[in-house]
């Protein structure tokens, strides 16, 4: 029997900035899991300061949540902290361009971590990025977002520029919603990093990631 095919976009979902109550967040979490085809999950807290987390917040959340996304074949990855990535025993780390350097990273983290980069709206950072190593790079914020400060603004034709001279995968971030992510989807983006249109559904989590696939099914379709 053949494989099927993989499918041409998936879901690369990250965690709100902070998780009050880490077990009701888990029970969201899981439902979040079952409802769809997530590839990957981002634990990105924030400090209420919008700082760094609290090392100790960190680990808490790997350890109830990482197992979770492991079993349903999701990678857990950690926000900006390779060290904090080896001692949860994640699968990897996203950085941004002024967090650690990814050569520094991969030799913490060893040969078979994700690591993935940060690289705006700049094809020459992501290109450094993938010559450096890197597992993905994204690009971003395609449109308004209230997760993060976003201080560059991508345009959907770099993710089809990329595609076109690399295999490298991509994830495109920043304000992605079922409403608007077809366009990104169509441009080529491996991946779509979702966090607010998700965990801030009136509906809940798996409608949400339910209403991300058949928007990504209609775009490839």
């Amino acid at each position: 029997m053949e494989n099927a095919p993989a499918p041409a976009c998936r879901l690369y979902l990250i965690t709100p900035p902070s998780l009050p109550d880490l077990d009701e967040f888990a029970d969201a979490f899981s439902a979040a899991l079952r409802a769809g085809d997530i590839a990957c999950v981002q634990l990105r807290l924030k400090a209420p300061d919008g700082g760094p987390p609290h090392a100790d917040d960190v680990r808490a959340a790997a350890a109830r949540l990482a197992p979770l996304a492991q079993d349903a074949g999701a990678a857990f990855l950690i926000n900006d902290d390779p060290q904090l990535a080896k001692e949860t025993s994640a699968d990897g780390v996203h950085i941004g361009q002024s967090d650690a350097r990814l050569v520094d990273a991969r030799a913490m983290l060893g040969p078979d971590a994700s690591i993935g980069v940060t690289c705006h709206n700049s094809l020459d950072l992501a290109f450094e990025a993938g010559e450096a190593g890197a597992d993905y790079v994204a690009f971003g914020a395609f449109f308004e977002t209230a997760t993060k400060e976003a201080p560059t603004r991508a345009d959907p034709d770099i993710l089809t520029r990329w595609r076109e001279m690399t295999v490298l995968p991509s994830v495109a971030i920043g304000g992605v919603t079922p409403e608007n992510g077809a366009a990104l989807v169509r441009a080529g983006a491996d991946f779509l990093a979702v966090s607010a249109a998700v965990w801030r559904n009136p509906l809940g989590p798996a409608k949400a990631i339910k209403a991300f696939e058949t928007m990504i099914a209609d775009a490839v379709g």
